[in-house]
């Protein structure tokens, strides 16, 4: 997928998709991959989980709610994607519809700052 397909995906979202959105006009890296071997329900729990991990470790989160909640919604098989900020302090998952023409869910994690060791 083309970056300016992706950018029009992600036009219009709500605010974590424009976050995605932010950091991919910024330069960001991004993929999405072909497959769609789990479905929607799957990743839904894998989120889900995801979650009250990201909790426990004080891991700040956008859309993690709402994204799940459209992920068991959605019932189908999704394709995953990720946009990586340029500075890497956040990682945006991306869920499209198995043929990649839709956006269906979108769950940014700020990463946890690494502790240098002495």
């Amino acid at each position: 997928m083309e970056r300016h397909e992706l950018m029009q995906l992600l036009a219009g979202g709500d605010a974590v998709s424009k976050a995605a959105l932010a950091a991919l006009v910024d330069g960001g890296e991004y993929v999405i991959w072909e497959e769609t071997e789990l479905s929607s329900e799957t990743r839904a729990r894998a989120y889900e989980s995801r979650r009250r991990s990201y909790q426990r470790r004080g891991i700040e989160t956008m859309g993690l709610e709402r994204g799940v909640q459209l992920l068991r919604e959605h019932a189908r098989p999704v394709r995953t994607g990720k946009i990586t900020s340029v500075d890497g302090s956040w990682i945006f998952q991306l869920f499209l519809t198995e043929e990649g023409s839709d956006l269906v869910a979108c769950i940014g994690g700020r990463r946890p700052e690494r502790r240098s060791t002495p």
